[in-house]
């Protein structure tokens, strides 16, 4: 029978220091072109961020390109899907492959313990446990892990600042960290420990990986994970989740959100109308209708 699922939409980060991250970017360019593969790829001194989507049969050749290409193994966290995630491929050559805004950070000098999945289910369980989502409001906001604490900041260099105004919560605390796939937990848990933390923890491949791992059998994980592609959610079996996309502040909604007075598509959601100006909505807007038109042709439309 025809497998209707013919592409792996798939997603790595990798610590690594590259002497000449312009060169690898310049590589990563031509060597991908030669792939239907579709993405984003952050590329620093520090090494590669990346989520991607490509054809199933060319998955294996593009894995032993980026090992190549930066002369390191990577672990891959990949699942199946009837189509590309991404509208297009992108290559970004950025300071900080994921942005904290704090110098001398370096997950590979040391960060938090990772736990596989049934550990991170006992650390859950102790009293003496504090569980911290590290990803953005609009992403917890969808769910998160029953009991856990909220950082609900915009974007994740604030994180550092919310850590400052919550010291207290977080003493003589077992500290346990999770994030969609364990990169933000990498430079979080670093962060926390050169300020003196002791005990902690981060949920090894993050949500993604735990639920596949999981099944989320014990039910610890409340609603569906936010992702940044095509999809916007995912529920528990990994699978399309019911949320769309605001065009204009890029929250996750719902169908009942979209039938609120509130909602204009490509334009504005309950959740920012009230926040966005007339000129914004009006941006919004035109670039929303190229980007359509720029998807019913087939094209590439740059603000995509």
């Amino acid at each position: 029978m025809h497998n209707k699922k013919d592409f792996i939409v798939s997603s790595f980060y990798k610590f690594v220091y590259l002497e000449e991250p312009e060169v690898i970017f310049d590589l990563f360019e031509k060597k991908l072109k030669a792939f239907d593969i579709k993405g984003t790829f952050i590329i620093g001194v520090e090494g590669v961020n990346a989520s991607f989507s490509v054809k199933s049969y060319q998955f294996e050749k593009v894995k032993n390109v980026i090992k190549n290409l930066i002369q390191s193994n990577v672990k891959f966290k990949s699942q199946r899907n009837e189509n590309h995630a991404f509208l297009r491929l992108k290559i970004k050559l950025k300071k900080e492959i994921i942005s904290l805004g704090k110098k001398d950070i370096d997950p590979n000098q040391c960060s938090g313990k990772h736990l596989d999945p049934i550990s991170w289910e006992k650390l859950m369980m102790k009293k003496d446990s504090l569980i911290i989502d590290t990803r953005n409001s609009y992403e917890s906001d969808i769910g998160t892990f029953k009991s856990s604490l909220k950082v609900d900041t915009k974007n994740f260099r604030d994180f550092p600042k919310w850590i400052q105004s919550n010291k207290d919560k977080l003493k003589n605390k077992k500290i346990g960290m999770f994030c969609t796939g364990g990169i933000r937990c990498e430079k979080a848990s670093n962060y926390l420990i050169k300020l003196g933390f002791k005990n902690i923890f981060q949920l090894n491949g993050g949500i993604i990986e735990y639920l596949k791992i999981t099944k989320n059998k014990n039910k610890f994980w409340k609603g569906e994970c936010f992702v940044f592609d095509e999809r916007v959610s995912l529920n528990t079996n990994l699978k399309k989740g019911k949320y769309s996309q605001c065009f204009a502040c890029r929250s996750a909604i719902t169908n009942e959100e979209k039938k609120s007075r509130f909602f204009k598509d490509g334009e504005h959601c309950p959740k920012c109308f009230k926040i966005k100006t007339k000129n914004q909505k009006n941006r919004f807007k035109e670039r929303n209708k190229q980007m359509v038109l720029a998807k019913e042709k087939g094209i590439k439309h740059l603000g995509s």
